[in-house]
């Protein structure tokens, strides 16, 4: 063994050499007069070393100490040095684990992901709440305390419903970096019931049927640009998401087959969904393709057909005509079919959530209930515009049974106007 003496006084030759102290360490001792620990080791049969430090700066008693740590690891049978590179791109890692950094591979990742536009725009936005505060932090020296100060801001300005949502933004990027090794946890969610929870407001929507003629003879007479009068009609008919009815394009109509075909891509829930098109409906695609037809939007804005109108055209026109915010939206046609469609009791609940495009909530029904419900989804889909136009024509809006609204239509093949052929009688299920 070396004693601190012979290390302090082993002089410079002409070529390096090498003091043992034992173990698997010495000191190797350049021609310069510099002096490096290394510790000698092997690892499945293959002779390894590796440097424990630059004497002076590691003395002795220090490089004992190493040599002791690295023969731990060596009996727990792990190469020394494969531990050491791994440590060493773990603090690499670290180190580059800024917020601002994690926030951007976050939405990297949902544009990887094919999220909507509208989807990442509002995820952009969100976050900026929190990037003055913690941008060059390392997420990991995050805690909890900040995060609340930051949500606890946004709640003193009444924003209830933006401070749950970025709490929640903000618990996907530390379970994130979590995974990718920049974080060992996630504040924000240990702040789960401790924000105000808003009072849920539903989109306004009329849902009489007495005020639902009012409203489609309302559109029918909107004297503004004509394909928006259009969308109006078709969004009552459709009761599609707005999104899904401003961007749709003429190659995804089958007039044949009577359906339209929104790709995944576009969908809330990244499904590829049908929906069945009634007489009523292509009779409108008739008149807007003589008005559209000739590019690839059915919507395209007045300013450049190469984009759609923006999302807020509809409910525009609807203010025009003099329905207010609180009363009716684009998005409330969707509220308005679910209603009275779910209230005359015809179809079964699963169908119109279909054509709502919605997915089971519950993971185990979901597991279980895979059907589309197609064939009473198109039969409903003729009912709902027959429907429709019974109100547009009668003043009250009495409801009548379906095979007195289409008199010109053959009576239907079962009670209900429901095929029993392709619907059983969900009533009794």
């Amino acid at each position: 063994m070396l004693s601190a003496m012979a290390v302090s006084n082993a002089k410079p030759i002409h070529r390096p050499y090498k003091l043992s102290d034992g173990r698997g360490l010495y000191l190797m001792v350049m021609p310069n007069g510099a002096r490096y620990w290394r510790f000698y080791y092997t690892f499945l049969k293959k002779q390894k070393t590796l440097s424990v430090g630059v004497y002076p700066d590691v003395s002795l008693a220090l490089a004992r100490e190493r040599r002791e740590e690295l023969r731990r690891i060596l009996a727990s049978g792990e190469d020394p040095s494969s531990r050491r590179k791994a440590d060493a791109a773990q603090a690499r890692l670290l180190e580059t684990g800024t917020f601002d950094q994690l926030a951007d591979e976050y939405v990297a990742r949902l544009k990887a992901r094919g999220r909507a536009e509208k989807t990442v725009t509002k995820n952009i936005w969100i976050l900026e709440y929190a990037r003055p505060a913690l941008g060059n932090q390392l997420v990991r020296d995050i805690s909890t305390p900040e995060v609340l100060e930051i949500l606890r801001k946004i709640e003193a300005r009444g924003h209830h419903e933006t401070a749950i949502r970025l709490r929640g933004t903000l618990s996907t990027i530390f379970r994130y970096a979590i995974a990718t090794g920049r974080a060992n946890k996630d504040p924000a969610s240990e702040l789960r019931g401790a924000l105000l929870t808003p009072q849920v407001k539903h989109r306004p929507a009329i849902t009489d049927p007495a005020k639902v003629g009012p409203l489609l003879r309302a559109i029918d007479g909107y004297d503004g640009d004509g394909a928006v009068r259009i969308a109006l009609q078709l969004s009552a008919h459709l009761f599609v998401r707005p999104g899904e009815l401003r961007l749709a394009q003429w190659e995804e109509f089958d007039p044949d087959s009577c359906i339209w075909l929104i790709p995944a891509s576009r969908t809330k829930m990244r499904r590829l969904h049908k929906v069945p098109l009634s007489r009523q409906v292509l009779g409108l695609l008739e008149k807007l393709e003589g008005m559209t037809g000739g590019g690839q939007l059915l919507f395209p804005s007045p300013r450049s057909d190469k984009r759609a109108i923006s999302d807020n055209t509809l409910n525009a026109a609807l203010r025009r005509m003099g329905f207010k915010q609180d009363e009716m939206t684009a998005h409330g046609f969707r509220a308005m079919a679910a209603t009275l469609l779910n209230e005359c009791g015809k179809w079964h609940p699963d169908a119109i959530e279909r054509q709502l495009g919605h997915i089971e909530g519950n993971d185990v029904r979901r597991a279980y209930v895979r059907g589309e419900h197609w064939g009473e989804r198109v039969q409903m889909m003729q009912y709902w515009s027959d429907r429709l136009d019974q109100l547009r024509s009668t003043e009250a809006g009495v409801r009548r049974r379906f095979s007195q609204v289409s008199a010109s239509e053959p009576a239907a093949p079962s009670r209900d106007g429901v095929d029993e052929s392709i619907s059983p009688d969900w009533r009794q299920e």
